[in-house]
């Protein structure tokens, strides 16, 4: 698989339109969505913040409508390459879409939440904030890996007690990472499925509105 994928910009969808001096969040959908899958997320968001909802670069295999940031067969289909390049990619996006974001959160679902934690492992200082909703941390090390236990950066991570999409030992995983390497506020919601619920994103705006209120101190 190749390292240079590109995000479309032009796919992108912003709120709001006059947004250069906003702090900025995010939003990286899951497989077979697209930009508009997470979009409608916006208005449950704390108030004060533009928000990007991301196409991810690649069409997942026919008959799978929509997008994917990553494969779900072969080698790489659940971590290492496959993660990072997507992650590389999302960090190029920000280069020129979000330069002159003056602080950088992101939110992602189920793969978007596996890229969000990739790009905060890559590029630690960069990110005030993650939000990773049904999704876990690539098992793979990275060089970055170490600093982080010193930035100890602000990461929610949610999940449902009746969600099978996302294999066991990946939970796992995260659940002995992510609290190594992180800030963590973990939340795990009785009877919720693969998906995103009202109480969750109740959870999410309180978070953020942290990370902003933390940061403008």
């Amino acid at each position: 698989m190749s390292k240079s994928l590109m995000i479309d910009a032009a796919a992108t969808r912003w709120a709001p339109e006059n947004r250069a001096d906003l702090p900025l969040v995010v939003l990286l959908h899951g497989y077979g969505a697209d930009e508009h899958d997470l979009f409608g997320l916006a208005s449950y968001l704390p108030a004060g913040i533009a928000v990007a909802a991301v196409a991810a670069p690649l069409s997942p295999p026919w008959p799978m409508p929509g997008r994917s940031w990553y494969p779900l067969d072969g080698p790489d289909g659940r971590h290492g390459g496959a993660v990072t390049a997507a992650a590389h990619a999302l960090l190029d996006w920000l280069d020129t879409a979000a330069a002159e974001a003056p602080k950088i959160a992101l939110l992602g679902f189920s793969q978007g939440a596996a890229v969000s934690l990739q790009a905060l492992r890559l590029q630690p200082e960069r990110f005030g904030a993650v939000v990773a909703l049904s999704g876990y941390a690539s098992p793979d090390a990275l060089p970055d890996d170490e600093s982080l236990r010193e930035l100890r950066p602000r990461v929610f991570w949610g999940r449902g007690t009746n969600d099978d999409v996302i294999p066991a030992p990946l939970i796992d995983h995260t659940a002995q990472w992510l609290p190594d390497h992180s800030d963590l506020t973990g939340r795990v919601y009785p009877g919720l499925t693969h998906s995103i619920s009202e109480e969750e994103l109740g959870d999410v705006r309180v978070f953020l509105q942290k990370w902003l209120d933390d940061s403008a101190a």
